[in-house]
């Protein structure tokens, strides 16, 4: 297995072999862009490269953020749709300027690559913990889409082969690296609000769906591989509504009854805002707009079921943005959300903000988290959203779920990750999974 030092190693050997050719050879006309000559590009040795491991719309959008990075060469696209994988190879290839991009129906034939350091991951939810383990088993550092596990067994599993294979992690739950959520962080946590007692996080409307859709003529492999892309999933009959989509809210497929779509973001933010990234709430209720849960320190987090989450929601201030977290304390709270704004009561720490508000906020920026993750890769440090970040955020939300799906209070024990007395609820902390390898 490559070790943390390969990806150096193989710059050493690929300048050595340069200064070699030099030697020995006749003299070459190397691209300027090769050896970093362009403006603010780094020379190909030192460059980190990439695996995309499937590219529908969501990974589309996080490319915009990385592929502008010059230390950082994307070379190869996996996906088990020829579409996507041709689409996928368009914009990278145009984005470079050349048609070097290697595709792949079967990501694992890109894990095979002792050139690639690095992937992102955005497939469907069922394979992120799947996909995440075997690139990191691989050698590879690994930047995988949330929700990064769909049951609190597969955060385990994952957070563990991190742990254990001294990979790289970053969760794509990009808000930790935004600067109006940090803000926010920062403002619950400086004491100007007074004690935090309640934390508010938007979510969807929890829905499950067990039903399959009519079965239809399945594609040849080489347009859609129909295994692979159910990779751990239960098998049931293809449909083209599944691979255009259609797959979220279905049991099988999705995470967590869909509340870890927004909850695995706005969860996540009130763990830091509580200082609580290495352990959760001990109590999670459900209730019919919410699941109340608390913390060990009294501090209570309610998980809001949005009913129009783009449009007008009550009890929060709209204009803020998608995904809006809310901090209460005895003197006064704070709101944000996605269109990057902040607001704060009372008004006198509002104008002290105003004042100085640190970094300039301006909402999403994946570039941003992008560029935590690829440092980290170089200097081997922890990103903000790594593997126990993760862990515990995610477990948090499943938990919230769980009290959903069986309509009843639950208690969790942090460190094990048990329910109390509720073997009903510990039989849902894992999912059986497929045997869907075919070579």
């Amino acid at each position: 297995m490559p070790s943390p030092a390969d990806h150096s190693n193989r710059r050493n050997f690929l300048n050595t072999m340069a200064a070699t050719s030099a030697a020995v050879a006749f003299p070459t006309i190397i691209p300027a862009r090769a050896l970093g000559k362009e403006a603010n590009v780094a020379a190909a040795s030192e460059r980190i490269t990439l695996g995309v491991i499937g590219i529908g719309p969501r990974c589309t959008y996080d490319l915009k953020g990385i592929l502008p990075l010059t230390d950082v060469q994307c070379v190869a696209v996996s996906d088990v749709q020829k579409s996507r994988r041709d689409a996928g190879k368009a914009i990278v290839d145009k984005h470079y300027g050349n048609s070097d991009t290697k595709l792949y129906s079967d990501f694992q034939d890109l894990l095979a690559r002792s050139d690639i350091d690095t992937v992102i991951i955005a497939t469907g939810d069922r394979w992120h913990t799947e996909a995440s383990v075997l690139a990191a088993q691989a050698g590879k550092d690994v930047y995988s889409e949330k929700p990064c596990g769909i049951t609190i067994h597969d955060c385990h599993r994952l957070a563990e082969t991190i742990k254990q294979t001294g990979r790289v992690f970053q969760a794509g739950t990009q808000r930790r690296n935004v600067a109006n959520f940090e803000q926010a962080v920062n403002l619950a946590q400086s004491g100007k609000l007074g004690k935090i007692h309640t934390m508010f996080a938007s979510v969807y409307i929890p829905e499950i769906k067990t039903d399959w859709l009519a079965g239809e003529q399945t594609p040849a492999k080489e347009i859609v591989d129909w295994n692979l892309w159910l990779g751990p999933a239960a098998w049931r009959p293809y449909n083209s509504k599944y691979v255009s989509g259609g797959w979220r809210g279905y049991w099988d497929f999705d995470s967590g009854a869909r509340l870890l779509d927004w909850g695995a973001h706005t969860v996540d933010i009130c763990q830091w805002a509580n200082k609580s990234d290495d352990t959760m709430p001990l109590t999670y209720t459900p209730n019919p707009t919410n699941v109340t849960a608390m913390y060990a320190n009294g501090v209570k987090l309610i998980i809001d079921f949005l009913k129009t989450p783009f449009g007008k929601r009550d009890g929060w201030i709209t204009e803020l943005g998608t995904c809006p977290v809310r901090f209460v304390g005895d003197e006064g709270w704070v709101e944000t959300g996605d269109n990057g704004g902040i607001e704060i009561k009372p008004d006198a720490v509002k104008a002290e903000f105003l004042k100085n508000p640190g970094k300039t906020a301006n909402g999403l920026d994946v570039g941003t988290h992008a560029r935590d993750f690829f440092d980290c890769v170089k200097s081997r440090k922890l990103p903000r959203a790594n593997a126990e970040v993760m862990r515990h955020s995610h477990i948090a939300c499943h938990a919230a779920a769980l009290a959903w799906v069986l309509q009843r209070p639950l208690t969790i024990d942090p460190k094990t990750t048990m329910f109390v007395n509720d073997d009903e609820a510990n039989s849902l902390r894992q999912r059986p999974q497929r045997a869907y390898r075919t070579k």
